[in-house]
């Protein structure tokens, strides 16, 4: 494994350094949001550049810090845009969400509570857990006024704060009692992405900012299951048998993705049809490098010559 602080230096992807890349990769690992689609709508190339990868017998592998779909409700989406996608190619941080608890023993008798939407609750209830608030708890307010005391359930063993477009107070607070009132209460974040692009036409905040409100009203520091946390490369390691320095990564984020595929020993692509620019890629501030760099997906495509 190579060290993620040794220095790098960023490569233009190119028909020079391609087929090095191509030939040394036995499966490629793609993000999804502003890699595959943006909100709704595919990027150019992408079915045509997955089949011809496919074809020459690569491994395809669908990692996704969005946490609001599950497996299953990612595996429609894939469909509905026209892409054939088995859920067992599909990793999300909803499901390493369940699977930390799940590998860590946690009680079954004990629920968790989720800031965040469906795809974590259909998780954990795959995994044999008993989920409460998501989206249910959308439209609930609180009180404000003397003598109104927030009653919480006492069996919250863990608390999973995820993307949630209707965050509010009274999940703040419920999620905020568990925490910090009931004894080793665990605090699990899918992720931490700053923003992402919900829609195609711009960016909005992403799960990073309801993580950040839970820190602050806790005072605590989460668990991070999506990436960069390598939690979820155990699970591809032992699925499909592939040696990480065999595996690219490949993403449109440098402190999630890129740092991912770095810290688990991966090839590493970076795309910039996301959220990250060229000009943030060469900024000295910048200390996250990718092996690779190209505009787009199907750029694999146009420069092996198909």
């Amino acid at each position: 494994m190579r060290s993620p602080s040794a220095k790098r230096v960023s490569q233009s992807l190119s028909a020079h350094n391609i087929k090095a890349l191509f030939n040394s990769v036995e499966a490629f690992l793609f993000d999804c949001d502003g890699v595959i689609w943006k909100g709704d709508k595919l990027i150019d190339g992408v079915p045509q550049t997955l089949d011809m990868l496919r074809s020459k017998g690569k491994k395809l592998i669908f990692v996704t810090n969005n946490s609001s779909k599950s497996r299953r409700q990612y595996a429609n989406k894939f469909h509905s845009v026209g892409l054939s996608v088995a859920e067992d190619e599909i990793f999300s941080s909803s499901f390493a969400a369940a699977m930390y608890l799940k590998v860590n023993n946690f009680p079954p008798e004990k629920k968790v509570y989720v800031i965040g939407g469906e795809g974590i609750l259909e998780e954990l209830q795959l995994a044999g857990y008993t989920g409460l608030g998501g989206p249910e708890d959308g439209e609930k307010r609180v009180q404000l006024k003397s003598n109104y005391l927030f009653q919480h359930d006492n069996s919250v063993g863990a608390v999973v704060v995820g993307l949630d477009p209707n965050i509010n107070y009274y999940k703040l607070q419920y999620g905020t009692l568990c925490i910090r009132e009931n004894p080793g209460c665990l605090f699990i974040a899918t992720n931490r992405d700053a923003v992402g692009h919900m829609t195609d036409l711009q960016e909005w905040p992403g799960a990073g900012c309801m993580v950040a409100a839970m820190c602050g009203s806790t005072e605590r520091e989460p668990i991070v299951v999506g990436k960069p946390s390598t939690f979820i490369m155990e699970f591809l390691l032992k699925k499909f048998q592939i040696d990480t320095s065999r595996m690219c990564m490949v993403g449109d984020r440098l402190d999630t993705d890129i740092l991912f595929g770095q810290n688990a020993g991966c090839r590493t692509l970076l795309v910039l049809s996301g959220v990250t620019t060229q000009s943030t890629l060469e900024n000295p501030a910048n200390n996250i490098q990718p092996d690779y760099y190209t505009s787009q997906v199907s750029d694999i495509l146009e420069l092996l010559g198909h």
